[in-house]
């Protein structure tokens, strides 16, 4: 019960602070999804590795170093970053909701929700601000 009070916890806004671009595609990184589902970044991973098949290229990637980089000079919050060996895992909106269905807990229902809708939001401002200019 801990974890999902600590879930409930993250606002739309906390939540889409945590999607960043890479490659021109709007992901949301291995370990920040972790922190949302309230699991280890290692949990997650191993979840998504023993249902690779479920995450095609589209739905997830590995980033190279140079965009890690670039995260660690962007972003503050990417600072620990700055000296890892290990490359993250990006994960789409498509392969944010496939999540839901590899770790198949109520918990996991509930984020993924919130962040289909976290992605829906920010694709809607994106498009008004087009519509604006």
């Amino acid at each position: 019960m801990k974890n999902q009070k600590s879930v409930q916890l993250f606002e739309a806004s906390e939540i889409q602070s945590r999607i960043v671009a890479v490659r021109n595609v709007q992901v949301m990184l291995d370990r920040d999804l972790a922190v949302l589902y309230g699991v280890q970044t290692k949990v997650l991973n191993q979840a998504v590795k023993r249902n690779i098949e479920r995450f095609p290229d589209r739905f997830m990637f590995r980033l190279v170093e140079s965009e890690m980089r670039e995260l660690v000079t962007n972003c503050d919050r990417f600072e620990t970053l700055k000296h890892s060996g290990v490359p993250m895992y990006a994960f789409t909106e498509q392969g944010v909701a496939m999540l839901s269905a590899v770790l198949r807990s109520k918990i996991a229902i509930d984020v993924s929700i919130r962040i289909m809708d976290a992605f829906v939001a920010m694709r809607r401002f994106a498009y008004d601000q087009a519509r604006l200019n």
